[in-house]
C-alpha cells in the first residue's frame, strides 16, 4: 500500500519531474481487503506510524500497542486519520501530497489505501484476526525509555515551573543550566520533552491538550562571569526552537553543533499557556554526541523569512493571507521547513523564485497544538542559488469553524500570545560555497539519473553543468 512513484509529463518537448509527488494509487477500495483485521492490516500501520508516541510513559494519553488497548478507539482513528492534513489529524503530519516536495525523513504519514483500511476495519467492527499474523513488536516498553534519538548521551533538566490553572500565556526565561561539560563535544541529534504532572487520561481544553510549555527558544554558550547575558559569542549555539509535538532533531553528519566545555543552556524565552488545572512542569534536553575528535565542515543558516511586524488579522473572517519574502545571501541547502504561527493559522506554504521560474516546494496545513519540522530526504533538500527569492504565504482562519481561536470576535496582531500572531518558517539550512553548491548539485544528477531537460522542484540549477562539472549532465 501507498507505493509512491516518480510522475511527469511532455511538455514542448520537455520532461518535466514534478519531484516525485503523487502516491500511485489503483484505487483505495481495491487495495482493501474483503476484512480487513488488526493483526495483519492495522497493527503494522500503527507500529509505523503511532506506536512512537502511542506507548506507555510517552506523550499520548493512551497505549496502542496491542489489540486490547486500541479496539475502543476503532471510530475515533478512523476520523482522525480521515483529517489527513487538517487540525486535528492523526498521524500529526500535515504535508499536503498534491503539491511540492514529498520526500521526507521519518514521514509517518499514511496512504489513502491506509485511511481507507482502517475505516473499513472500525466500520466492520475493529475485528482481530489471527494471532499468528501479527508481526513482531516494535517496542518494548523501558527500552529506551522513549527516547526518539535513541540512548542519550547527556540529559540535562530544565528548573521547574509551575503554570496556573486559568491565566494569559506568559513569555519569559526560565533559567540557566550548566551543561557540566569538561570538554567540547559536537552533537549529532537532540531531543526535548515536556514531563509535567497532569495525569496520563487528562487532557486539556487548551493549546497543546496536556502540556503547558508551546515552545522554548534557547541556545548554550561559556559563561564569562555570573551574568547569564555574559557570554564569549565564538561558543555560542543557537539551538533549535522547542514546539509541542515537535520531533527531534538530526542533524546532518557533516554540520554537527558545538556543546561547548563549562558551557550552560540559557532557557531564553518560553512560551507558557494555562491548561485548565494548576500544572507543575519541567523541560528535559537529551543530547547524543559525535565521536571525541570530530569537526563540522559546513555553516549552517536558520530561519530563512516571516514577519511578526506588520500582522493583521480579522475577526470571524476565513481564508486570510500573509505574505513574507527573503534573499538567498549565499547558496543554500534547506534542510527543514517548519511552520510558525499562533491559534489563527491553519497553512503555510513555501515558494521559490529564480528568475521566471517560481516552484512552490511544500505547503502545509498547521495544527497549534501539535507543531511539526520537515525534515527533507537527502536528495529532495532544496538546493538553491544566491539570489533565490523565498515567498513565505500563510493562511489564518478566525472563524468558529477554526476551535483553536479563544474567541473568533477578536482582531489581533503581532505577538508571543497564542491569542496574538506569529509567522515564521523556523526551517534551517546549511550554507554552501561555490564548490559546495556545485558538488551537491553534480552529485544529485549523477544519482537520480537527471537529463538536461528534466526540471526538479527545489533544484532550478541541477539540469545546468557547470564549466567544472562539463559533461556531468547526460542529454540528446
Amino acid at each position: 500500500m501507498g507505493i509512491r512513484c516518480r510522475s511527469s509529463m511532455r511538455l514542448a518537448g520537455l520532461t518535466i519531474v514534478l519531484g516525485c509527488v503523487s502516491p500511485c494509487f489503483a484505487g483505495a477500495a481495491s487495495a482493501v481487503a474483503d476484512e480487513v483485521t488488526f493483526t495483519r492490516d492495522i497493527a503494522p500501520i500503527l507500529q509505523r506510524s503511532c506506536q512512537h508516541c502511542h506507548r506507555p510513559d510517552s506523550v499520548a494519553p493512551m497505549s496502542f500497542l496491542t489489540y486490547e488497548e486500541v479496539r475502543p478507539w476503532a471510530r475515533a482513528m478512523k476520523t482522525r486519520t480521515a483529517l489527513r492534513n487538517k487540525r486535528g489529524a492523526m498521524p500529526p503530519w500535515f504535508v499536503e501530497k498534491d503539491i511540492g516536495i514529498q520526500h521526507f525523513k521519518d514521514d509517518p504519514s499514511l496512504s489513502e489505501d491506509e485511511i481507507a483500511a482502517i475505516a473499513v476495519w472500525a466500520d466492520s467492527g475493529a475485528p482481530r484476526g489471527n494471532p499468528a499474523d501479527l508481526p513482531p513488536p516494535r517496542f518494548v516498553v523501558g527500552e529506551d525509555d522513549g527516547w526518539r534519538i535513541g540512548t542519550p548521551d547527556l540529559i540535562i533538566r530544565s528548573p521547574e515551573i509551575t503554570v496556573r490553572a486559568t491565566g494569559a500565556d506568559r513569555w519569559e526565561p526560565i533559567g540557566v543550566v550548566p551543561t557540566g561539560l569538561t570538554q567540547d563535544r559536537y552533537v549529532e541529534a537532540v531531543e526535548i520533552r515536556e514531563v509535567n504532572d497532569i495525569p496520563k487520561d487528562s487532557a486539556g481544553g487548551t493549546v497543546g491538550g496536556r502540556f503547558v510549555f508551546h515552545h522554548l527558544n534557547y541556545s548554550s554558550h561559556v559563561m564569562e562571569d555570573e551574568q547569564p547575558e555574559a557570554f564569549t559569542a565564538e561558543t555560542t549555539t543557537v539551538w533549535p526552537v522547542h514546539e509541542v509535538g515537535r520531533n527531534a532533531d538530526i542533524f546532518p553528519a557533516d554540520a554537527g553543533r558545538i556543546l561547548a566545555a563549562g558551557s550552560v543552556l540559557n532557557l531564553e524565552t518560553a512560551h507558557l499557556h494555562s491548561n485548565g488545572r494548576e500544572t507543575k512542569a519541567h523541560l528535559e534536553f537529551a543530547f547524543k554526541f559525535h565521536p571525541v575528535g570530530y569537526r563540522p565542515n559546513v555553516e549552517w543558516v536558520r530561519r530563512f523569512t516571516g514577519n511578526g511586524v506588520d500582522i493583521s488579522i480579522k475577526p470571524t473572517l476565513a481564508d486570510q493571507e500573509l505574505h513574507a519574502y527573503a534573499v538567498l545571501q549565499q547558496h543554500t541547502k534547506i534542510l527543514t521547513f517548519e511552520p510558525h504561527m499562533h491559534a489563527p493559522g491553519i497553512r503555510m506554504c513555501l515558494e521559490a523564485i529564480w528568475g521566471a521560474s517560481v516552484q512552490t516546494l511544500t505547503c502545509a496545513g498547521y495544527d497549534h497544538n501539535w507543531v511539526r519540522s520537515y525534515v527533507y530526504a537527502d536528495d529532495a533538500a532544496p538546493l538553491l542559488p544566491e539570489g533565490t527569492i523565498l515567498h513565505l504565504i500563510g493562511y489564518m482562519d478566525t472563524t468558529p469553524a477554526n476551535r483553536n481561536v479563544a474567541d473568533p470576535r477578536n482582531w489581533g496582531g503581532g505577538g508571543r500570545r497564542s491569542v496574538a500572531n506569529m509567522f515564521i518558517d523556523l526551517g534551517e539550512g546549511l550554507a554552501l560555497s561555490d564548490a559546495e553548491f556545485e558538488r551537491e548539485m553534480g552529485d544529485r544528477r549523477k544519482r537520480l539519473g537527471l537529463t538536461k531537460n528534466d526540471v526538479v522542484i527545489g533544484c532550478p540549477l541541477c539540469q545546468v553543468p557547470f564549466p567544472s562539472q562539463a559533461g556531468a549532465v547526460a542529454g540528446p
